[in-house]
C-alpha cells in the first residue's frame, strides 16, 4: 500500500473472473464510479487492479462488494496471501478451462463431421442436437451465466457475443429440427447450425486456454522474484543481547531458536541465516562473519564480506559462515518486496497506446451487436428467399469473429513481457508509460557523484618527497604515521587513505607512537609522536597556515592535480612537505562504454553536477562527455532539464542522490541508480540495479522494441476486425457467393488472440544488447 501526499491510498488488488478486454473495462468503470475512488487501472494480462482512493470515503471491502455485484471479485488479503490465492485461483481456472476445452472439442468434432458430411441422414439432426447440448450448456455454461450477469447491469462483453451468437444458432437449429415443415411449406430448406454453435464454443475455449497458458509466461519475472523469498525463518528467542562479534558455534548452541513464518517476523527480531540459506528480511549484522551473494540486487558476481554493522537484504544468499542480524525492515518494507511491487505496478500500468485500445473496447461490444442485427435485417430485406438463413448465419458469424480478445491483449501482454525482460536484466521499470516515452529520448543528463563515478573517494595520485631507494624505509614510516593519524578520523578522505595504503605499519619496525592527535576544523589533523615530532595532514591551505615552504616542483604538482579535480591531502613536518596525495571519486569502469554507446545511438549526453568545474571537466573528459554544467544546486538541476525540454528535447535524467530528486521528477524519463537514495529511487521511472550505466542504452532499446511490438499487435488486432466483420456480414456474397462459416470465424478469432500473445512473447528471447538497434525513433 502506498500513502500519497493528498492522503489518498493506492493499492494493487488481484481481480478474479475477467475473461476479455470488455471485462477489464467493466471492472475499471465499476471502480471509477465509486465515491472516493480517484483512479482505477485494470490490467487484463495479469488480472490486477491498481486503485487510488480516499479511505475516508471508500474501502476495499466496498470495492469488493461492488465488483461482486457485476460478476467479478477482488482479493483483499495481505500481499503475499492475495498473491497466493490469485495464483491458486488461476491454477484452478486453467485446470477447469483445460477440462472444458478438451470435452468441448471431443464432442464438437463428431458434430462438425456429421454437419459437413452426413447432414442429409435422417438421424443426423438428432445426434448433433444431443452432442451440441452439453457443449453449450455444460462446458460452455460460463458464457451464458456471465452474459446474463452483464445484461442485468446493462452491460455487455465478449461472453455476450459468444452467448448470443451460439444461443441463437442453437435455438434456430432446434426449431428447424422439431418443425422443419415450417420452411418446407415455403419452399426453403430447414438447415441446422448445431456444428457452428458447438464448434464456436470449442474454439473460443481452446483460444482462452492458449491465452491463459501464454499469459502465465508474462508474469514469470514476478513469480521468480517472489520465489526467492524464504517462507520460514529462524529467530533467536532467548539469551543475552549479542555483542558486535560474539556469535560462535558454542554461543548458538546455548540459545533457544524458533522457526516461524516470515510474515511473523517483527522489527528487532534476531534472525539467523546459515550457509546456503537466503536472508528473509532486511537488517544489520549483529554477530558472525560471512560472505553474501548480492547479485540479485547489485548484479555483481562476487560475494560481499559481511560483519557486525553491515547491512543484509532479503533474498540474498549466504555463501559463508553463520550470521545473526537484527531485523530492521520486514514484510512489504524490504528492498526485495519494494522491487516486486515496483515490477507488478509497472506491469499493471498503462501506456497511451493502451488507452486508445481501451476506448475502442468500451464501445466495441454494443457496436458489434448493432452491426450484427443490421446485417440480419439487410439480408431479410435484400434476399426474400434465403434472407433469414443467410442473415442468421451472418448475424452469428459477425458476433463470433468480432470478439475483442486480441485488441484487449495487444498492449498489456507486450508491456508485461517488456517489463519482465527488463527486470531480468537489472532494469526495474516503475511506470509502464515510460516504456513509450523512453523510445523517443534524444538527450541523457547525468549526475556525477555516485552516477558516473563510484561514489566513494579513492587515492589516484601521490608524491612522496623522499621516494627513492635510499629512503624507502623512511617513506614507509611516513605512510604508517599518516594512516595512524587518518584512522582516528571518520572523514571519507581519511577512510580513502587508510584503505589505499592497507596498513603499512606491518613493514615498519619500530613504529612511532602517537601521543596526541587533534582535529583542525576546515584544515586537517595535527599529531604528536612519542619521540617529540609533530606532523600535520590536511589540505593545501593548512600548509600556508603553518608556513610550510614548497619547491616549484611541489607547488606545480599540487596545482596541476587540483585543476584535475582531485582533493589534495598534504603530510608535513618541521616546515617541509613530506607527501601530497590526490583523492578523487573515480568514474565507474563502464561509464565511458555507456556514454559511447548512447552517442552511437544518436543521443546527446550532458553532465550536470553540484561539484566544482575542475572535477566535473576531468570526469567528463575521462568518460567522453562534451556538455558540462557544474556547481549547480538541486533547483538549478530541474531548471536545466526544463530548458532542454523547452528547446524540444526529450530528456532522460540519471541520478542517485536526494539532490537529484527534483531533476528526476522534472525529466521525461527519470533513471535512478540502484545503490542511490530511497528518495531518488522513488522519484524515478527506471532503476538500474547494480549501477551498470550500460543498462541505460538497453532500457531505451527495450522501450523501442516494446512499443514496436505494441504497434504490431494493435495493427493486426484492428485490421483483423476491420477486414473480418464485413466479410462475416456477407460483403463478398454478391461478388463471389462466399459466406464465412461461423466455425472458421471462431477459429480465426482464437488464432488472432494467440498470435498477439505469441508476438509479445518474442520479446522474452530478445537480447537487450540487440533490442531496437534497427529502430531510430
Amino acid at each position: 500500500m502506498v500513502k500519497q501526499k493528498s492522503g489518498n491510498e493506492q493499492r494493487s488488488f488481484p481481480v478474479v473472473g475477467m475473461e476479455c478486454a470488455a471485462c477489464a473495462m467493466r471492472v475499471e468503470k465499476t471502480l471509477r464510479r465509486m465515491e472516493g475512488v480517484v483512479r482505477a487501472d485494470v490490467n487484463l494480462a495479469n488480472a490486477v487492479a491498481i486503485v487510488a482512493y480516499d479511505p475516508a470515503q471508500c474501502s476495499p471491502t466496498a470495492m469488493q462488494a461492488a465488483l461482486r455485484r457485476v460478476g467479478y471479485d477482488l482479493l483483499l488479503e495481505t500481499e503475499a496471501e492475495a498473491a497466493r490465492k490469485a495464483e491458486e485461483a488461476q491454477a484452478r481456472h486453467l485446470s477447469n478451462l483445460r477440462r472444458r476445452a478438451t470435452w468441448a472439442i471431443a464432442l464438437a468434432l463428431p458434430v462438425a463431421i456429421i454437419g459437413m458430411g452426413f447432414h442429409h441422414e435422417p438421424w443426423a439432426n438428432a445426434v448433433m442436437w444431443a452432442l451440441a447440448t452439453p457443449v453449450l450448456f455444460v462446458f460452455g455454461r460460463s458464457f451464458f451465466v456471465n452474459a446474463y450477469k452483464q445484461a442485468r447491469h446493462g452491460m455487455a462483453n465478449m461472453d455476450t457475443l459468444v452467448a448470443v451468437s451460439t444461443g441463437v444458432s442453437y435455438l434456430f437449429s432446434v426449431f428447424n429440427t422439431l418443425w422443419p415443415s415450417v420452411w418446407h411449406s415455403r419452399g426453403m430448406s430447414a438447415d441446422v447450425y448445431f456444428e457452428a454453435s458447438c464448434v464456436v464454443i470449442a474454439f473460443v475455449l481452446l483460444g482462452r486456454l492458449l491465452e491463459e497458458r501464454a499469459k502465465g509466461h508474462t508474469t514469470s519475472a514476478i513469480r521468480r522474484l517472489m520465489g526467492i523469498r524464504p517462507e520460514t525463518v529462524t529467530v533467536l528467542t532467548a539469551g543475552k543481547p549479542i555483542a558486535t562479534d560474539e556469535l560462535t558455534a558454542d554461543e548458538l548452541s546455548t540459545r533457544a531458536q524458533q522457526v516461524k513464518p516470515v510474515a511473523a517476523v517483527v522489527v528487532g527480531d534476531m534472525v539467523l541465516v546459515r550457509p546456503g540459506e537466503r536472508a528473509a528480511v532486511d537488517g544489520v549484522v549483529a554477530g558472525g562473519t560471512s560472505y553474501i551473494d548480492e547479485s540479485l540486487l547489485t548484479g555483481e558476481p562476487y560475494p560481499v564480506a559481511k560483519q557486525a554493522g553491515d547491512r543484509v537484504y532479503a533474498g540474498t544468499m549466504n555463501t559463508g559462515g553463520t550470521l545473526c542480524y537484527r531485523a530492521e525492515r520486514v514484510g512489504t518494507d524490504t528492498l526485495l518486496a519494494r522491487i516486486i511491487a515496483l515490477v507488478r505496478d509497472a506491469q499493471a500500468g498503462k501506456v497511451p497506446l493502451q488507452r486508445v485500445a481501451d476506448r475502442v473496447a468500451a464501445v466495441f461490444v454494443p457496436t458489434v451487436i448493432t452491426f450484427a442485427v443490421a446485417a440480419l435485417l439487410a439480408w431479410l430485406l435484400l434476399d426474400p428467399v434465403d434472407g433469414l438463413t443467410h442473415g442468421l448465419l451472418a448475424f452469428v458469424t459477425v458476433l463470433v469473429i468480432a470478439c475483442p480478445c486480441a485488441l484487449g491483449l495487444a498492449t498489456p501482454t507486450a508491456i508485461m513481457v517488456g517489463i519482465g525482460k527488463g527486470a531480468e536484466q537489472g532494469i526495474l521499470i516503475r511506470d509502464a508509460a515510460c516504456l513509450e516515452t523512453a523510445r523517443a529520448v534524444d538527450t541523457v543528463v547525468m549526475d556525477k557523484t555516485g552516477t558516473l563515478t563510484e561514489g566513494r573517494p579513492t587515492v589516484v595520485s601521490e608524491l612522496w618527497a623522499e621516494a627513492d631507494a635510499v629512503n624507502s624505509h623512511e617513506v614507509d614510516l611516513q605512510k604508517a604515521l599518516l594512516c595512524a593519524m587518518e584512522s582516528l578520523s571518520t572523514h571519507p578522505l581519511a577512510q580513502a587513505i587508510t584503505a589505499h595504503y592497507d596498513d603499512p605499519s606491518r613493514s615498519v619496525d619500530p613504529l612511532p607512537t602517537l601521543t596526541r592527535c587533534d582535529a583542525l576544523p576546515g584544515l586537517g589533523l595535527r599529531a604528536d609522536t612519542a619521540d617529540g615530532h609533530t606532523y600535520y595532514a590536511g589540505n593545501p591551505r593548512l600548509l600556508q597556515e603553518i608556513g610550510v615552504g614548497l619547491t616549484a616542483e611541489q607547488s606545480a604538482y599540487i596545482d596541476e592535480h587540483i585543476h584535475r579535480g582531485e582533493t589534495m591531502v598534504c603530510l608535513s613536518t618541521a616546515g617541509r612537505l613530506l607527501a601530497a596525495i590526490g583523492i578523487t571519486d573515480r568514474p565507474r569502469p563502464q561509464s565511458a562504454t555507456a556514454i559511447a554507446e548512447l552517442r552511437r545511438m544518436g543521443i546527446s549526453v550532458h553532465l550536470l553536477t553540484g561539484d566544482h568545474e575542475g572535477a566535473a571537466r576531468t570526469v567528463a573528459r575521462q568518460v567522453g562527455i562534451e556538455q558540462v554544467c557544474a556547481g549547480v544546486l538541486p533547483a538549478d538541476k530541474a531548471d536545466y532539464i526544463a530548458r532542454l525540454q523547452q528547446a524540444g528535447h526529450r530528456v532522460a535524467m540519471v541520478g542517485d542522490g536526494i539532490n537529484d530528486s527534483a531533476a528526476l521528477a522534472r525529466a521525461d524519463v527519470s533513471i535512478a541508480m540502484g545503490g542511490g537514495s530511497d528518495i531518488a529511487i522513488d522519484a524515478a521511472d527506471i532503476t538500474l540495479m547494480g549501477g551498470d550505466l550500460t543498462r541505460i542504452a538497453r532500457a531505451i532499446r527495450l522501450s523501442r522494441r516494446t512499443v514496436r511490438t505494441i504497434r504490431q499487435n494493435l495493427f493486426w488486432a484492428f485490421i483483423y476486425n476491420v477486414v473480418g466483420i464485413p466479410i462475416a456480414a456477407g460483403a463478398l456474397y454478391p461478388v463471389c457467393g462466399f459466406l464465412l462459416n461461423p466455425m472458421l470465424a471462431s477459429a480465426a478469432m482464437a488464432l488472432s488472440s494467440v498470435s498477439v500473445v505469441t508476438n509479445s512473447l518474442r520479446l522474452r528471447g530478445a537480447r537487450t544488447t540487440d533490442i531496437g538497434t534497427s529502430v531510430t525513433n
